[in-house]
């Protein structure tokens, strides 16, 4: 007996689909998906075309993406190599004061001293650039002229005694070198020849005993011609009278056919300077002015105090906007002279009379 469900079906033979026979109307049939031998369906050889094809775009993208971060990793990295090197080896001014004042005033600040000098006449007060860790120190020839004892005062309080090595009467400059100090913070000597018209940058130095005092301005004038005293000065007589140990009223100098703060004597120097309108007063001369990158591009030497300008009646004290320094140039082309004992003579005493 054969059941209806055990009876064989019979199998109707399938018309060729229509595609095939040209006709419309009819969805286009499945694309073609190879099977394994288990039955299972294969891999789908378009989809994996794609996949590969969005893969490769991603990569690249991500390469692309990659190589700008790269590039702007490294442009970053560049920047702050810059910045934490040195501008020269050894000493403490970086790239990475470039154009702050603040910036500038914290690196180089360490590198500034005051100088008192005490002779018959009284007592002055100036400033200095440390240029070796060892102690050397640059001023002008007239914060230690005829100076019987010398002192300096460093940023972080210290005090210390101090002889003179070398003067140079004729660019106003002298050499000091401070005893039983090491490590001492040196100042980085830039390149005066660079300096524009224009240009920013920060003094710093002891007006009227202020130590560590920071001013900033421009770069007003180069190449000025300045005459100044190569011996002790009248307004340090002048101050002694007074009882004020202190040069109130500056250095004398001429410029411009004038003198200013004083009588410059017979015995005179006219050396080419850096004009600034940064604010400088007495206690400056010998101090840094520095370019925005913390190099010292001068040596402050001459302010006009129009208080103290002798027959030239005037009620306003203290800086004008006219000062002027000595090429940072000049003084590292007079360094051997001076680290000689050149001009008036050294001293182990401080003296250089």
């Amino acid at each position: 007996m054969t059941f209806p469900e055990q009876q064989p079906k019979q199998t109707q033979p399938q018309p060729p689909h229509p595609s095939a026979q040209g006709l419309g109307g009819y969805p286009p049939p499945p694309p073609y998906e190879p099977g394994t031998a288990d039955g299972t369906p294969g891999p789908a050889p378009r989809r994996a075309r794609r996949s590969v094809g969005l893969l490769a775009a991603v990569a690249i993208a991500a390469a692309a993406v990659g190589g700008g971060t790269a590039t702007l990793v490294e442009r970053w990295a560049g920047d702050d190599t810059s910045a934490s090197a040195p501008s020269v080896p050894g000493t403490n001014a970086s790239r990475s004061t470039t154009g702050t004042v603040s910036g500038v005033a914290q690196a180089v600040s360490p590198s500034i001293v005051e100088i008192s000098a005490t002779s018959t006449s009284g007592e002055s007060t100036g400033s200095g650039v440390i240029i070796t860790a060892g102690g050397e120190i640059i001023t002008n020839n007239h914060v230690i002229a005829g100076a019987d004892e010398v002192k300096v005062r460093t940023s972080d309080g210290k005090s210390y005694s101090a002889s003179v090595v070398g003067t140079d009467p004729d660019k106003d400059l002298a050499l000091v070198k401070v005893r039983g100090a090491s490590g001492l913070k040196p100042a980085s000597l830039g390149n005066s020849d660079n300096l524009r018209v224009g240009d920013q940058v920060v003094a710093i130095g002891s007006p009227e005993g202020l130590t560590g005092t920071v001013t900033s301005g421009i770069i007003s004038a180069l190449n000025r011609d300045v005459t100044v005293a190569k011996e002790q000065g009248q307004d340090q007589r002048q101050d002694q009278g007074q009882g004020q140990g202190r040069q109130r009223g500056g250095w004398p100098f001429e410029f411009g056919g004038q003198q200013f703060n004083g009588d410059t004597g017979s015995s005179k120097t006219t050396y080419k300077a850096i004009q600034t309108d940064a604010s400088l007063n007495p206690g400056n001369s010998g101090g840094a002015l520095i370019d925005m990158n913390g190099n010292i591009v001068g040596i402050n030497s001459a302010m006009y105090s129009p208080s103290s300008a002798g027959a030239q009646s005037s009620s306003a004290a203290g800086s004008v906007g006219l000062g002027f320094a000595i090429p940072v140039n000049t003084v590292k082309a007079d360094l051997a002279s001076l680290r000689a004992g050149s001009g008036s003579g050294s001293s182990d005493g401080g003296s250089n009379s």
